[in-house]
């Protein structure tokens, strides 16, 4: 392979790496994303924080989110009907981290929710929240892709949202 003589002059010229799990995370901090939660109705309501939501239709109206097979609320989303899908505001840095944390108590206090259309828990104070039902469990990986149908929601909240990137949340800036 020849690389131009302009490329490598400025170092901005970097041969491909092979792609692994590090490279995949690496690439990914340098990408801002939106900030959600999802949750979901069992024995005990779980949640954990999302930055894979994505807008999949408009007719139907229709989202999608990956969550790791390993997590802990993966068994009651693999049998839920319907997940609340929550969208953050920048005022929420500490809600994303105690749904992202590992073994806290993420609907104990201060979290403020109520339980919602379908029982689903609903996160007060988020700048959206959608009810869906789910429609579809695709493999990929360690994850599921999530495909739901939304059902209900409000996107009335005020507030600028919540982002992520380069591992830390973030405030969107003018």
């Amino acid at each position: 392979m020849t690389v131009s003589p302009d490329l490598a002059a400025r170092g901005t010229y970097r041969p491909a790496r092979p792609a692994t799990p590090e490279l995949l995370r690496s690439a990914f901090r340098r990408h801002a994303a939106g900030v959600a939660v999802i949750t979901a109705r069992g024995e005990r309501p779980v949640g954990f924080t999302a930055t894979s939501l994505t807008s999949v239709s408009a007719e139907p109206p229709m989202v999608s989110f990956g969550v790791g097979t390993s997590s802990s609320s993966w068994p009651v989303l693999a049998e839920a009907a319907h997940v609340g899908v929550h969208v953050l505001g920048d005022h929420q840095r500490d809600l994303a981290a105690t749904f992202a944390r590992s073994g806290a108590d993420r609907f104990g206090a201060p979290t403020r929710w109520r339980p919602g259309p379908e029982g689903v828990p609903v996160l007060d104070g988020v700048l959206a929240w959608l009810v869906c039902r789910i429609v579809a469990r695709v493999p990929a990986g360690d994850h599921r892709l999530v495909v739901a149908e939304v059902v209900a929601g409000d996107a009335d909240g005020a507030g600028r949202p919540l982002l992520y990137h380069e591992g830390r949340f973030n405030a969107l800036r003018d």
